[in-house]
C-alpha cells in the first residue's frame, strides 16, 4: 500500500488527475459560495447567451447554468462514488471468497457472476429503470451498484487464486488463522492496486450510466444533476436554437470527471504493472545516449 502511494505521488498522471479531481470535489461542495443563485431558481431570460451576469448562459426557462453544473456536481459525483463504491465492495468480497474457499462456494459465486455476464447491462438498466419509472439518483445508484459488479468478481477471483498459493498463506494456514483473517489481512492487502483499478473504473462508469439513463429521460426530472441538464437541454433543442451553451457545459464537466478518474486509472495501472513502465524507462535511456551518459 505504501509503495503504491508513494508510487502514484512520482506519477505524473496521477498528479494531474488527482489535481482535477480535487477541484471539482471542491467546486460540489462550496456550491453555494460559488453562485448567488439557487439551482432551480428562475434568474434570467430565457436562453440568455454567457455574459459576466452569467457566466455559462441561462435555460430555456431562465436558469443559471453555471449554478445547475456546481450544483449538478453534487448529485452525479454522489452517484458515481456511492456506486462505485457498492460494486467494489460486493466484487470484492465475493471475488476473494470464491478464490480462496472455491468448491461448492465458488461454484455457486461464479454460476451468479456468469448469469449477471451474459445479460447486457445497459439494456437490463434500461429495463429496470422504466420499469420504476423517473428513478431518483439513489435508485439509480442502487440499481447501478447491485447489477455491475460480476466484472469485479471475476478479476479479483483470478487474483486471489494467484496470491492464495503464495508461501505466506500457506504459513497462515499452518498457523491455524482462521480463513476470515487470512482473506482479510494476508490476502486483500496483496490486492489494494486491483481493487483501486476496480474502484476508479466502476465510478466512472456509474457517471456516465447515470447521465444516459436521466438523458433518456428515466431519471427524475426535478433533480439537479449533469444527465437531468442534458435531457432539459435536448427537450429545449437547445442546439437547434443555437443556445450551445446549455448542452456544452454538462458535456465539458462530464469529460473533466472522466479525463481526471482515467488518468488515475491509468497511473494506478502503471504503478502496480511494472511492464507498462518500461516506455518511460526507455525515454530516460535514450537520453542518456544523446547526452553521452548511456554509452557503454
Amino acid at each position: 500500500m505504501k509503495q503504491l502511494l508513494v508510487g502514484l505521488s512520482k506519477n505524473k498522471k496521477a498528479v494531474i488527475g488527482l489535481s482535477i479531481l480535487v477541484i471539482i470535489l471542491l467546486v460540489a461542495i462550496f456550491a453555494p459560495l460559488l453562485t448567488p443563485y439557487g439551482a432551480s431558481a428562475r434568474v434570467g431570460r430565457p436562453h440568455q447567451p454567457p455574459s459576466w451576469e452569467h457566466w455559462f448562459g441561462t435555460t430555456r426557462i431562465g436558469r443559471d447554468v453555471w449554478t445547475q453544473m456546481i450544483y449538478g456536481a453534487r448529485t452525479s459525483l454522489a452517484v458515481g462514488f456511492g456506486a462505485g463504491l457498492m460494486i467494489t465492495v460486493i466484487g470484492t468480497v465475493l471475488g476473494i471468497i470464491a478464490g480462496y474457499m472455491r468448491g461448492k462456494v465458488d461454484e455457486v459465486i461464479n454460476f451468479f457472476t456468469n448469469m449477471i455476464l451474459v445479460i447486457p447491462n445497459l439494456p437490463l438498466l434500461l429495463v429496470l429503470a422504466a420499469f420504476i419509472g423517473q428513478a431518483s439518483p439513489l435508485v439509480i445508484a442502487l440499481i447501478l451498484g447491485f447489477t455491475s459488479w460480476a466484472w469485479g468478481v471475476r478479476v479479483t477471483r483470478a487474483q486471489t487464486l494467484s496470491v492464495r498459493e503464495k508461501d505466506f498463506v500457506k504459513s497462515a494456514e499452518m498457523l491455524g488463522e482462521p480463513k476470515w483473517r487470512i482473506m482479510t489481512f494476508e490476502i486483500f492487502p496483496n490486492l489494494i492496486s486491483i481493487v483501486g483499478i476496480n474502484f476508479i473504473g466502476s465510478v466512472i462508469f456509474a457517471v456516465i450510466t447515470e447521465a444516459t439513463l436521466e438523458f433518456l429521460g428515466l431519471g427524475d426530472p426535478n433533480a439537479v444533476s449533469w444527465g437531468i441538464m442534458l435531457y432539459n437541454a435536448q427537450n429545449a433543442s437547445a442546439l437547434t436554437v443555437g443556445a450551445w451553451w446549455d448542452m456544452l457545459a454538462p458535456c465539458f464537466a462530464l469529460a473533466l470527471l472522466g479525463l481526471s478518474l482515467a488518468l488515475i486509472n491509468f497511473a494506478i495501472d502503471e504503478v502496480a504493472n511494472p511492464r507498462l513502465r518500461t516506455g518511460s524507462r526507455l525515454n530516460r535511456w535514450k537520453m542518456l545516449v544523446r547526452t553521452g551518459e548511456g554509452r557503454i
